[in-house]
């Protein structure tokens, strides 16, 4: 099979990549396994060092690399730039960090000594998406290659450019051949590749569905996997916050990264004392919005990234406002600056409840739908009305009231006055459907580690 490369502003076909078989797979596979095996002896101090030349390399041609992402899967050219730089923060922050995180832990016992340490696991499979298509792979890449674990990418087979950009990244950075490895391929092998002897956990951020199939095969292999998926993630307006300071919040969190982000705003409960305020300017807000060429700096929203998502986005529009939803504006795909390219109208739509897509269902595209709610008692509760659990924000001037509101809000984050993000100082990860374990932090890079008891007497 052949994985192709399609630019999603104009259609026009990349490059063509021939798939690898099942030979090759198995032959890099390998070749991995034989790495891990001296890897796990580097010192944190040779890691380091290599991490840091990660970043250099990312931020020494950081043209190159955003240039690659924007073209391939269509995010705005300046977003991109900051893509890379925070691939480069997060390889820098657990060059800094990986070995305070895995420092043993000595436990009083009957034992002369006694406690616990953190050895790594061996080859994880990391099943990456197109949306964030550098971060998403060095936020798993960064904290595990620390911990001494080698990486095999299997990425998206819409951007098999980024996956191929990110392994020659590690190549130029220094680091050993087989540390960091990808595979292309389709979802079809994955199941093989899971099951494999030297693979020894696999991480996978993406649908609800690929969840369930990677934790099915996951656990019939009694491996350790993490699951990242996705999110209809709730902005709570209470009445005493600006509606007009809240609607401009609303407006970039909902179509960041052309509205294709499992962590942006989708759903947005205004109290009804602010709801027409509220909503007046988030429609002002995205009809101000000039849709068109990422590589343009005057862009705010770029493409879809494949024809079948700008077309589902809109199949979820019409079922929405068939069952009621009311459109304030857009709510029909974009014609692009040349007639081509599968961008979609800034959209905002209004009545919606639960039982239609837009509430129910992940909108992952460029669309906000506006519930309103009496109080925050009954955002909180609509809020919760969801199979997804991945972030959240609350917007009020009353921190006591959000100290109170916080705890009841099913969702792996809660940000008070401030979009939902990632940042590696933080862990990153949902409940519910969205997933289970945790990316970042110190809790991100002992998902993957053998926590090994030691006793000595």
């Amino acid at each position: 099979m052949t994985l192709r490369s399609v630019n999603p502003a104009t259609e026009e076909l990349i490059a063509e990549y021939d798939e690898h078989d099942g030979e090759e797979i198995e032959r890099r596979i390998e070749r991995a396994w034989t790495a891990f095996l001296s890897w796990r002896e580097t010192p944190f101090a040779d890691r380091s060092e290599l991490l840091r030349a990660a970043a250099r390399v990312l931020r020494d041609d950081q043209d190159e690399w955003a240039d690659v992402m924007t073209r391939e899967m269509g995010k705005p050219i300046e977003q991109a730039e900051g893509e890379v730089e925070k691939c480069a923060w997060v390889c820098e922050y657990f060059a800094d960090q990986a070995e305070v995180f895995l420092d043993g832990e000595e436990i009083a016992t009957d034992a002369s000594k006694s406690g616990v340490r953190y050895d790594p696991l061996g080859p994880v499979l990391a099943i990456m998406p197109w949306n964030f298509p550098f971060w998403q792979v060095f936020r798993f890449a960064a904290p595990g290659l620390m911990a001494g674990n080698v990486g095999l990418l299997k990425h998206a087979e819409n951007v098999p450019g980024c996956a191929l950009a990110i392994e020659e990244i590690f190549h130029a950075a220094g680091f050993p051949e087989g540390v960091f490895t990808t595979l292309l391929t389709t979802p079809e092998k994955a199941p093989a590749i899971i099951g494999h002897r030297h693979v020894r956990a696999v991480t996978l951020t993406g649908s609800v569905r690929a969840g369930r199939a990677v934790a099915a095969e996951a656990g019939k292999h009694l491996k350790k996997s993490v699951l990242e998926l996705g999110g209809s993630d709730p902005f709570i307006v209470l009445e005493d916050y600006d509606p007009k300071a809240a609607a401009e919040a609303a407006a970039t969190a909902r179509t960041i990264n052309s509205g294709e982000s499992c962590i942006a705003a989708k759903r947005f409960f205004p109290v009804e004392e602010i709801a027409d305020e509220f909503e007046q300017e988030l429609v002002r807000r995205m009809e101000g919005m000039t849709v068109g060429d990422p590589l343009d700096r005057d862009v705010d929203l770029g493409p879809m990234a494949r024809a079948d998502l700008r077309d589902t986005l809109h199949d979820q529009v019409e079922r929405s406002v068939a069952a009621g939803a009311k459109v304030l504006t857009g709510g029909e795909p974009h014609p692009g600056p040349d007639g081509t390219g599968f961008f979609y109208r800034p959209t905002v739509l209004t009545n919606v409840a639960p039982g239609m897509p837009a509430f129910d269902e992940e909108l992952f595209g460029p669309v906000a739908a506006v519930i309103r709610v009496r109080d925050a008692d009954e955002a909180v509760e609509l809020a919760n009305r969801s199979e997804y659990g991945l972030g959240a924000s609350l917007w009020t001037q009353d921190m006591a009231r959000a100290e109170e509101l916080v705890p009841r809000i099913e969702s792996g984050s809660v940000f008070v006055n401030g979009i939902v993000k990632s940042d590696p100082r933080l862990p990153f990860g949902g409940v519910k459907s969205s997933g289970y374990g945790r990316e970042l932090s110190g809790f991100g890079i002992r998902e993957f580690v053998n926590v090994k008891t030691v006793w000595m007497k």
